[in-house]
């Protein structure tokens, strides 16, 4: 169960479990190209999937992957939101981070039902629930979780635990 302060919220579709393949992707970058989850192919991958930068823990979450995930070797951070690519891009230059590639929903919403991440209802409907999914460089997943409260942080250590 995912809650927005302390109140249920409905999520679709089926979030990945440790040990799954990871579904296929197609998202859309600061550059307004498509990029899918094979243009990563060879490397270990953290989705670090937000509601939206222009949040407060979203932000903290990003600047803290940026930080550490970012310096692990093979591996690329890719941050996932609503938002559209202007302003993903303007978050991460205001706030010098280069180690993150953002990806937006704006084209590929079916990510969102494939991830298990898709809020239904509630005023946050049409965007994602927090979650980190890491995968290995064959997109097998090594880490899944699914923030319970979407107002918290998820689990720093777990995440990086696993690209180690």
């Amino acid at each position: 169960m995912v809650t927005l302060a302390g109140n249920p919220i409905k999520i679709e579709g089926t979030f990945p479990k440790t040990g799954e393949k990871a579904p296929a992707f197609s998202l859309v970058n600061k550059d307004l190209k498509d990029v899918t989850l094979a243009d990563f192919a060879g490397k270990k991958k953290v989705l670090n999937i937000v509601p939206s930068l222009d949040t407060p823990v979203c932000a903290i979450s990003t600047r803290k992957f940026n930080e550490k995930a970012s310096n692990m070797e093979n591996t690329a951070v890719l941050i996932i939101a609503a938002d559209l690519p202007f302003a993903m891009s303007r978050f991460t230059d205001t706030e010098g981070l280069d180690k993150v590639v953002v990806l937006s929903t704006m084209r590929g919403a079916e990510f969102m039902k494939n991830y298990g991440v898709a809020i239904t209802d509630s005023p946050l409907a049409g965007i994602t629930a927090r979650a980190v999914v890491v995968l290995d460089e064959n997109d097998n997943v090594i880490h899944a979780e699914l923030v319970p409260e979407i107002k918290d942080e998820p689990n720093y250590d777990a995440a990086l635990a696993a690209l180690k």
